[in-house]
Formats: C-alpha cells, sequence, structure tokens
C-alpha cells in the first residue's frame, strides 16, 4: 500500500469514526429525551387533597332553597385566579349568611373555554383545560360531588394553562373523592357535558359578561324579575346587590 493510500484509509477511518460517534450522540439525545417523556408520562400524580365542606341543600351545581327570594348564578373558569380568590376569600361568607338562611339560592356556571381561548390567542397553544375542568365538575355531579370537586379544582390550581386539569390529574382527584373513577372516566371521555359547558358560556355573553367571576342576581318583585351583574371576586359588590334585592323584595310584600 502506497504512502498516498495509507494517508486515504486514515482518513476514512477518522471519518467514519466521527460519523459513529455523532450517530451515537444523537441516539443518546433521542433516548434521554424518550426517558423523558415516559417518567413525565408515568410519574406519580401528586394533588392537593381538601377536606369537603358541606353546602346546604346541594343539587348538582346549586345549593340553597330553589324558592329563595334572590338568585345568584356565578360564571366563572376554574383557571382563573379571582374566580379562586372568590373562593377562598368570600364564597363561605356568603353561603353562611345568604344560602344557609334560605335567602339567596347560588348557581355555579362555567365559561365554557374562555380563558383557555384566551391562552390561545395569545400563544398560539391549544389548551382546553377550562372546559375540562368544567366537564369534570360536572361528571362529578353525577356522582353527586360536583362541589366537593369544584373545591379540589381550586385547591389545586397554580396557574393558567400549566397542565393542572390534564385528564390523569382530573382522575386522581376524583379518586381521592372517592368517586367509581371509571363511571368518571366515561364522562370526560364521551365529553357528556361540553354541550352545557358551552352554553354556560352562550348564556354568560347574554348578560355581557366578558370576565371571571362575574355574578348574575336575580329578583322578582311585583311579578316582573330583575337581574344585575356582577363582575370582579370583590365580596363587597356582591353582598351590596343581593342587599338590595332583599330589600325591594321585601319592600313589595
Amino acid at each position: 500500500m502506497s504512502k498516498r493510500q495509507k494517508i486515504r484509509e486514515m482518513r476514512r477511518k477518522k471519518a467514519q469514526r466521527q460519523r459513529m460517534a455523532f450517530i451515537g450522540i444523537v441516539v443518546g439525545v433521542v433516548l434521554i429525551f424518550a426517558a423523558l417523556v415516559i417518567y413525565q408520562n408515568n410519574r406519580p400524580v401528586e394533588v392537593v387533597a381538601i377536606t369537603p365542606e358541606p353546602r346546604p341543600n346541594a343539587n348538582f351545581n346549586a345549593m340553597g332553597d330553589p324558592n329563595a327570594p334572590v338568585r345568584v348564578e356565578e360564571f366563572s373558569d376554574f383557571q382563573c385566579p379571582y374566580c379562586r380568590m372568590f373562593y377562598e376569600k368570600y364564597e363561605a361568607f356568603f353561603v353562611e349568611n345568604y344560602v344557609k338562611t334560605g335567602k339567596v339560592y347560588f348557581l355555579y356556571r362555567s365559561m365554557g373555554n374562555f380563558l383557555s381561548d384566551n391562552i390561545n390567542r395569545a400563544y398560539g397553544t391549544n389548551n382546553q383545560e377550562s372546559i375540562m375542568a368544567a366537564q369534570a365538575a360536572y361528571c362529578a355531579g353525577d356522582q353527586g360531588l360536583f362541589w366537593e370537586y369544584h373545591d379540589t379544582l381550586f385547591a389545586n390550581q397554580t396557574g393558567e394553562g400549566v397542565g393542572d386539569y390534564e385528564k390523569k390529574n382530573l382522575l386522581v382527584m376524583a379518586e381521592n373523592l372517592g368517586m367509581d373513577v371509571a363511571a368518571f372516566e366515561d364522562c370526560l371521555d364521551s365529553e357528556k357535558y361540553k354541550t352545557l359547558a358551552e352554553q354556560d358560556a352562550t348564556d354568560g355573553a347574554a348578560f355581557g359578561i366578558t370576565g371571571t367571576p362575574s355574578f348574575v342576581v336575580f329578583w322578582t318583585v311585583n311579578g316582573e324579575t330583575k337581574t344585575t351583574v356582577v363582575v370582579g371576586a370583590d365580596g363587597e359588590g356582591l353582598q351590596s346587590a343581593i342587599e338590595q334585592a332583599l330589600a325591594e323584595v321585601s319592600a313589595a310584600e
């Protein structure tokens, strides 16, 4: 073998070693990525457990006396931090002072995919967590646990569009509440309550609601049904609207 041939052979072997090394690096990166994906998909789901707070006369997404002089419908989104603020800071006060006393009939309604749609427009993503959480709460309602699941969803809210309400998390929340998880999953997979969640959003838009949480207060005076919309998580505005409605009802009696 000539000197030139030896040089050519050495270069060929060097190039081959470099190709093999590059292939090894690529394979290694792919294996590491696959391992991370498998870990993320199979790691134990940790959710915050809650101590259930009984609601008076709970019936699916409603609580209180259906014949109460005032009805309040909350239009909310489980991903919304201000909705969580209302739940944590003010809801118990209204339950204790207005729902338990028979003055207010209270309903929780979703705003469909309200916050997810905002996230998707801003970032070009396909977030569906708002409507998934809404459907999950209604599916829990099939097992008489709407409000317990409502509380669990808010207890596990950590941000917007961060995966809090992925299906695997929703299933663990159901399991923690002692549900029939198979029936719950069937309900989710069938999208049984997707139309209801979308109708909630349609009804909210009809009242001019463009932010969550918002509350529609209904009362009837001399056969005429009146409404007012309260926007925001500040409980004082809602309390003022309720007191005004109760005063009008009382004056008309």
